[in-house]
């Protein structure tokens, strides 16, 4: 943004002093008086307009120039510190089951689920969210994007059993880690939602603890529904291992919940500098004002000859 201003803004009231003294100031000196003078004049000088405009032109930029005329610009320099996030949604037969939301008995728990992954992703400004859903075979229905937009769209068009009827826990993990291999933030997050128990993944329960524990990404693990409809403490010990939390949600209002708290507690860092620059441009009207004064000094000697 520039903005234009007078690092000695009061100066520019000589101005008024100039035009007053101008006025009630009169120039004294000596003269021999002719009484029959005006007899011999053959008529009136006409006074032109040059000399009193360049003498006006030249004192005004000269006081322009002593006001100091200053262009500010100021910018910032943002530097975010966001995290790249896995979203990982189990799209099972299970998750067909309604009631889940008090405020539309209509809704199944898939529809809540996609509703509040999809708030949450609109939150996360800075971050780079990928989406990888899960039945019998997990995949990776968005990589990591920065483009919120374009995520909550992919998630709007997850359908049930798009993946399959059963449950691949594991495999959605791996896949979830892979994704996040190449990541060079400093921050990585898993959150991990089914309502389901494990019994369709080719990787074993061994081989999943073993690489979230040696994993430097933070896992989340979210189970919806009733205590029975998923296997609780397989859940907890993924997040233990994986330096995270576990939660349980049985209603739309508790999952909505757990999402806003995940979010409080990933907050990414934004650092925000903001850097003034002063352009100092007294030298322009200074230059004109001289040039000026010396063309109104030439042309008032050449009268006089």
């Amino acid at each position: 943004m520039n903005q234009f201003s007078f690092e000695y803004p009061w100066v520019l009231g000589l101005i008024i002093l100039f035009i007053v003294c101008a006025k009630f100031c009169k120039v004294k000196a000596r003269s021999i008086y002719f009484p029959h003078l005006s007899a011999l004049m053959l008529g009136k000088t006409k006074k032109g307009v040059l000399l009193p405009l360049l003498k006006w032109s030249g004192i005004v930029l000269a006081i322009v120039a002593l006001a100091s005329p200053i262009l500010t610009k100021e910018y910032s320099n943002s530097k975010k510190h966001g995290r790249d996030i896995v979203l990982i949604i189990d799209t099972s037969e299970s998750m067909k089951q309604d009631r889940f939301d008090k405020n539309d008995l209509q809704k199944n728990k898939f529809q809540v689920t996609k509703e509040v992954a999809a708030s949450f992703v609109a939150k996360r400004k800075n971050d780079r969210i990928g989406l990888i859903t899960f039945a019998d075979i997990a995949f990776v229905a968005s990589p990591l994007t920065f483009e919120t937009d374009f995520l909550e769209k992919i998630i709007g068009m997850q359908r049930l059993g798009i993946a399959g009827r059963r449950t691949a826990i594991n495999d959605a993990l791996i896949q979830s880690y892979a994704m996040l291999e190449r990541s060079k933030a400093k921050s990585k997050i898993v959150i991990l939602l089914t309502d389901g128990i494990d019994n369709m993944s080719q990787i074993t329960v061994d081989e999943v603890k073993s690489l979230v524990s040696k994993s430097k990404v933070k896992l989340y693990t979210i189970g919806v529904g009733r205590e029975r409809d998923f296997d609780g403490r397989y859940l907890k010990a993924l997040a233990e291992a994986g330096n995270g939390l576990s939660f349980s949600a049985q209603n739309a209002e508790m999952l909505t919940q757990i999402y806003e708290k995940i979010d409080r507690l990933e907050v990414s860092k934004i650092e925000d500098k903001k850097f003034v620059q002063h352009s100092y441009l007294f030298v322009y009207p200074l230059i004109f004002a001289i040039l000026l004064l010396l063309f109104f000094i030439y042309f008032k000697n050449m009268r006089s000859l």
